[in-house]
């Protein structure tokens, strides 16, 4: 369970890399919608764990690239956020899946074959 100061802290990642993702790194990304889903901080605050999920994009392809410019996202992180924090914390990037598989289940749960519940007659007194 998180504590209080890791929950705020991801919040603040979270807002300020959405920001990032959609005004300061444009040339990276392209026309591609880049959402910043999730974010976990370790305890000691040194490592987020950012998921983001991806829009008009190859997934794999686009997080790669993401993460090859881990640097300088981290760079423009530390800019807006290093005054308000000791430490910027090390960037690790994960796909989130969690649309994907939410599309999948409900997929299954239709293609589902199960019979209609037979009407109970009510008995009158």
């Amino acid at each position: 369970m998180e504590s209080k100061r890791q929950q705020k802290y991801s919040k603040l990642i979270q807002k300020e890399l959405g920001e990032i993702f959609q005004r300061e790194s444009r040339p990276l990304v392209g026309n591609a919608m880049v959402s910043v889903t999730r974010v976990l901080m370790s305890p000691d605050l040194g490592v987020a764990k950012i998921y983001l999920s991806f829009l008009l994009a190859n997934n794999k392809e686009l997080l790669e690239k993401i993460d090859g410019h881990k640097k300088e996202i981290r760079k423009h992180l530390g800019r807006r956020i290093g005054k308000t924090v000791r430490s910027v914390p090390e960037l690790v990037f994960y796909p989130d899946d969690s649309s994907a598989y939410a599309q999948h289940m409900d997929k299954i749960i239709g293609d589902l074959d199960i019979p209609e519940a037979p009407d109970d007659e009510e008995e009158e007194d």
